[in-house]
């Protein structure tokens, strides 16, 4: 399976030279010794609404909430031919970009390194490569039309509202407020011009954004898959679509390249968890899933999917132990060889979500479980067959897969929430 949950499975073909990556590596930290962060003072690193979160589940601030050593940190920068991509402080790892293995020797030697390890190799020079991104998006033909009791015109999306009696919640006034949504993905291209999302950038809900591929604050210019995720929970447009949770906030990050492949990446989406913790996000809506690599070395097998090896596994299950809830794709390999979830689906305390029709017939293509250890994969199911998104070109359209499922049912656990708040 491809990195990122395909919407469908027609292959775009995108022509690629010689691009080149840096190797990238994890430096496994030995301990957050000397920090001069305390769990006593958690307003130097978390959000008063990550806190406000944490004492209103009684969830306690604890080590791995603090900060990497900045100590670390200094040294591990002072080494030259270095460049930090991103810290995890739940993992207490460093991801650096090196071509220099002497660099990389000395780093190792530092007493505060635990290990290291390779998670991005030089891509190989290929005539042509994938876009991972596949789309086969259909025009809407205006169909679905529905109607909620107070007078909301889901236009295209009814079936999609109504399969779960979210129209119910809608009508009662729940539809997202106050709660915040952090979307990882791929990229969020044109979200701030299509009608989707007019509501929601007019009434400042999108809260921070940030791509941890490029490491730069703008997410709209990398893909748009984030974009029709984002818009099955937030479009808000009387008579032609409205989402899950049109009036709930968001955080947009991309931690997904499009185009390369490695574990690199499952590294990034820890980054952009923890990122979502700190600003107090209370949910994260994830359409990512990760099996195999660019380079085969670093692909996972089945056994792996036991929710505690993987990186993004490991991040997810302390990402669920801070007060949030995460949902993830679990992927559309069921009618394939890989016919199982990806990761991080199968971490411990994430909901993955699989996808049905809007009469509750299951997806052919949707992944199956169980976890690798056993438990039950996928736990829930939402609408990820024609389902409906913003389109690029401005219309609404129809497109297949657990990535559209999972973001239409993290609207409505965000509307749950809502009317249910303790």
């Amino acid at each position: 399976m491809r990195n990122l949950i395909l919407l469908i499975f027609v292959a775009f073909i995108i022509p690629w030279t010689s691009t080149a990556q840096t190797p990238q590596y994890l430096i496994k930290l030995r301990d957050k010794n000397g920090t001069p962060y305390s769990v006593s003072k958690p307003g130097e690193f978390l959000s008063p609404r990550s806190i406000e979160r944490r004492a209103r589940q009684q969830i306690p601030v604890v080590e791995n909430d603090l900060p990497v050593n900045p100590a670390y940190l200094d040294s591990i920068r002072s080494v030259e031919n270095v460049t930090i991509r991103n810290v995890s402080k739940w993992l207490n790892q460093v991801c650096i970009e090196t071509n220099d293995a002497t660099a990389l020797d000395k780093i190792s030697a530092f007493t505060f390194v635990l290990t290291s390890r390779q998670v991005r190799r030089q891509a190989l020079l290929l005539p042509e490569l994938k876009n991972k991104l596949e789309t086969d998006l259909k025009e809407s033909a205006g169909m679905r039309g529905g109607r909620g009791v107070n007078g909301l015109d889901y236009g295209v999306s009814s079936g999609q509202i109504t399969i779960h009696k979210g129209n119910f919640l809608h009508d009662k006034g729940y539809r997202g407020q106050g709660v915040l949504i952090s979307v990882i993905d791929a990229g969020f291209t044109a979200y701030k011009s299509l009608p989707a999302f007019d509501s929601v950038r007019n009434q400042g809900r999108i809260i921070d954004t940030y791509d941890f591929v490029a490491n730069k604050t703008e997410v709209n210019d990398a893909h748009s898959h984030g974009m029709y995720c984002f818009s099955i929970i937030v479009a808000n447009v009387p008579g032609q679509m409205i989402g899950s949770a049109p009036n709930a906030s968001f955080l947009l990050y991309r931690s997904e390249d499009g185009i390369y492949e490695s574990p690199a990446e499952e590294q990034n989406w820890v980054v952009a968890a923890e990122r979502s913790d700190s600003a107090g996000a209370d949910i994260i809506t994830t359409s990512l899933g990760y099996t195999t690599f660019d380079n085969p070395v670093f692909n996972h097998t089945y056994a792996d999917m036991d929710g505690k090896t993987t990186i993004m596994a490991k991040g997810a299950a302390i990402a669920a132990t801070k007060g949030m809830i995460l949902l993830n794709a679990a992927g559309n390999d069921g009618n394939k060889p890989w016919h199982y979830i990806g990761t991080p689906a199968d971490a411990i305390g994430t909901l993955s979500v699989g996808a049905v029709d809007i009469n509750g017939n299951p997806g052919v293509f949707s992944s199956n479980g169980p976890s690798a250890d056993g438990r039950q994969k996928p736990e829930v199911s939402s609408v990820g067959v024609a389902t409906f998104v913003q389109g690029p070109g401005g219309t609404f359209v129809s497109g297949n897969g657990t990535s559209f499922a999972t973001p239409n049912l993290a609207g409505l656990v965000a509307c749950l929430w809502q009317a249910f708040p303790e």
